[in-house]
Order: structure tokens, then sequence, then C-alpha cells
């Protein structure tokens, strides 16, 4: 899997996340800014597809996570007007949100007291994608 362009994974897996009704954005998702570091909520109407794939593909390749450490990742600079920028880490909500939805899907299990992992579910999908992905490369070249 870590062969595959990882923008080209993210995109697979957030389709068929979509498509398939596997989670759902909850109501506020398109007025909700993704950290405090953000001036604005992501324009991207489906982004909450791809941000639940891209924490199952952090997953995978750096298995198991906590929201915590999930914060970090999604975090960035944050301007304070005058002052130096610094580090400010991602909104902890939509992290926990998406969670708890790929957990209710089946996808996502709690590991002892270290956080979330994917389950085999979950792993077989991201495989799935990747080998899509390899088989649709292969046809081009």
């Amino acid at each position: 899997m870590s062969s595959v362009d990882a923008w080209k994974l993210i995109e697979k897996v957030a389709n068929y996340l979509k498509d398939n009704k596997v989670i759902e954005p909850p109501p506020w998702a398109m007025f909700v800014k993704t950290g405090v570091h953000k001036e604005r909520p992501p324009q991207n109407p489906d982004w909450w597809y791809i941000r639940a794939a891209s924490i199952m593909r952090k997953l995978y390749l750096k298995g198991p996570l906590g929201v915590s450490r999930l914060r970090t990742f999604y975090g960035g600079k944050h301007r304070l007007g005058h002052h130096p920028p610094k580090f400010a880490k991602g909104g902890g909500s939509v992290i926990r949100k998406i969670i708890q939805q790929l957990e209710a899907a089946g996808l996502m299990e709690k590991a002892d007291r270290k956080g979330r992992r994917l389950t085999s579910k979950g792993r077989e999908l991201l495989e799935e994608a990747a080998k899509a992905i390899i088989k649709t490369e292969a046809r081009k070249t």
C-alpha cells in the first residue's frame, strides 16, 4: 500500500465511503472549521469523507493512534497577529465523530489503552483500493 500515491488512495476510499453511505457528515459539518489555525471552513463539500479516508490511511500506516495524536497530524500554523506564528493542533471534535462513525461501521476498533486501530474489514478496504489503483496505473503504461 505504501507504493500507491496517497492522494489517489484517499480519494478512492472517500468515494467508497460516500457512495455506500458508510458514514454520514453531521448537519454542522458544512459550517465548522477544522482547527483554530484555520480561518474558514473547508470549501470541498466532500471534505468529511476525505478526512475519514485520511484517518483510515494514517491508522493503517502508523497504527494504533488516539485522538490527541491525530489532532497533531491535522494541525497547522496558527497566526497570532503581530506575534510569531505557533503550531496549533487540529480540532478534536471532527476527528472524534469520524472515529465514532467508523467504529459503528466496523472499520475501526479500540486498542487496549493505545487508541484506535483498523479492523480486518477496514484494512481490507484500503488494500483493495490500493490494488485497484495499481491495476489502473499498470493499464495506463
